[in-house]
């Protein structure tokens, strides 16, 4: 099951056809303009349909089913290398091509986030190996066990931004990996490392640049304007990975973890598989009552398991009802803990106060609601229980509906 829209932008559009085999890494859908990606085949296989098929937020999207061929067929495609030696928009084109996105949640095209205009400047790129939410540990993995092929995408996001230095960052419980791959950069790759508390959300891009480079991103604003970059440690291991060869991305490191899963860990799991599938080859307690694409706190309750794995997915998280059952909301105490607990210093309780009365307007021209991102701490430290993510989300849903002509 591959959705042709696995990515923030346009669906990809499909050049295969219904009963036609494919070979595993071959084309499956090409980018329908710039803000697009193309999509590759997973697996070896025949192509079933055509057709829509249900996403992690419940409704249905344009995809394709593949019936993957016996293991021992698996060999995979190879196209066209780009070499280091490439210009800048050869390898950014490369990276559209290889259906390269952000590979830490978000899965904004890796291609477009490089892309410097003309006005701006970059001097720093920051390679995030922070986890991005609890129970994740995939960053950690990569860079442990795919050290080269983050040196080697390293050098290809610095040729294709022109950035002068390259800061690659994770939390202190990662400092083995980061001494690993600190004790191999070449006197010639301008990459220098650093640890980081230990602290939810540090992984926010945001809060790394302030963290690292003494930089605010403006209210509004995009890393860019502080003059970085930052990008994912596990895409920039997958563009070191699939840039030499010409391929595409079939694959990703999850992790697939929760107290109702039996045999936690980090697997690397075709795009496309069922969530359903997933979770039968790992075990889950009988008990298990919600399941999030991504962690507890920013992640996505799926509603069913008949979805797939999509190159967003960065973890599978099961809870038992222990964890998921409904607490009473009470009214807000003004108690002030979520203004405390904002990373970004924005009000969640007045924020939640004018979600309530409609008055999303205000929200985003006031209290800066599109600087949030729902990263769920002022809903953690709720005393009275109130859903303020859900209603910040469902307004800047309902203000994007009013924007679109």
């Amino acid at each position: 099951m591959v959705p042709l829209q696995q990515h923030a932008g346009r669906p990809a559009l499909a050049v295969v056809r219904e009963g036609q085999e494919v070979t595993r890494g071959e084309l499956l859908a090409s980018p329908d303009g710039d803000l697009s990606v193309a999509m590759h085949a997973p697996a070896s296989g025949t192509v079933r349909r055509i057709a829509l098929m249900p996403n992690a937020a419940g409704t249905m999207v344009n995809g394709i089913y593949l019936e993957p061929l016996p293991a021992s067929t698996q060999e995979v495609a190879e196209g066209v290398p780009c070499p280091l030696t490439a210009t800048p928009a050869e390898i950014l084109a490369a990276i559209q091509n290889a259906g390269i996105v952000g590979l830490g949640g978000a899965a904004f095209p890796t291609h477009v986030k490089l892309r410097v205009p003309a006005d701006r400047n970059v001097d720093a790129i920051i390679i995030n190996g922070a986890e991005c939410e609890p129970y994740l540990t995939t960053d950690h993995r990569v860079m442990l066990e795919q050290r080269e092929d983050v040196l080697r995408g390293v050098r290809y996001l610095l040729r294709a931004c022109g950035a002068e230095r390259a800061i690659l960052a994770a939390e202190t419980h990662s400092e083995a990996a980061l001494a690993q791959i600190e004790s191999a950069v070449p006197a010639d790759l301008p990459l220098e490392t650093a640890t980081l508390q230990v602290k939810y959300p540090q992984g926010a891009e945001k809060i790394l640049i302030e963290t690292l480079l003494g930089r605010q991103v403006p209210s509004g604003k995009l890393p860019l304007d502080a003059g970085a970059i930052c990008i994912n440690v596990a895409t920039t291991a997958e563009i070191g990975r699939l840039l030499p060869h010409g391929r595409g991305i079939q694959e990703r490191v999850i992790t697939i973890s929760g107290p109702a899963v039996r045999d936690k860990g980090n697997y690397r799991i075709p795009i496309g598989t069922p969530l359903r599938f997933v979770l039968d080859q790992v075990g889950v307690s009988d008990d298990v009552s919600r399941v999030f694409l991504g962690g507890p706190m920013m992640g996505t309750a799926v509603a069913s398991l008949d979805v797939p794995i999509t190159k967003g997915t960065s973890g599978v998280t099961a809870m038992t009802s222990q964890q998921t059952s409904s607490k009473r909301i009470y009214p807000c105490i003004r108690c002030g803990y979520c203004v405390e607990a904002c990373p970004l210093f924005l009000n969640p309780c007045q924020l939640g106060v004018l979600a309530r009365h409609n008055e999303f307007e205000t929200m985003r021209d006031e209290l800066k609601l599109f600087d949030c991102f729902e990263c769920g701490a002022c809903a953690y430290v709720c005393p009275s229980h109130l859903p303020l993510v859900q209603e910040f989300r469902a307004a800047k849903a309902q203000l994007r509906r009013l924007s679109t002509p």
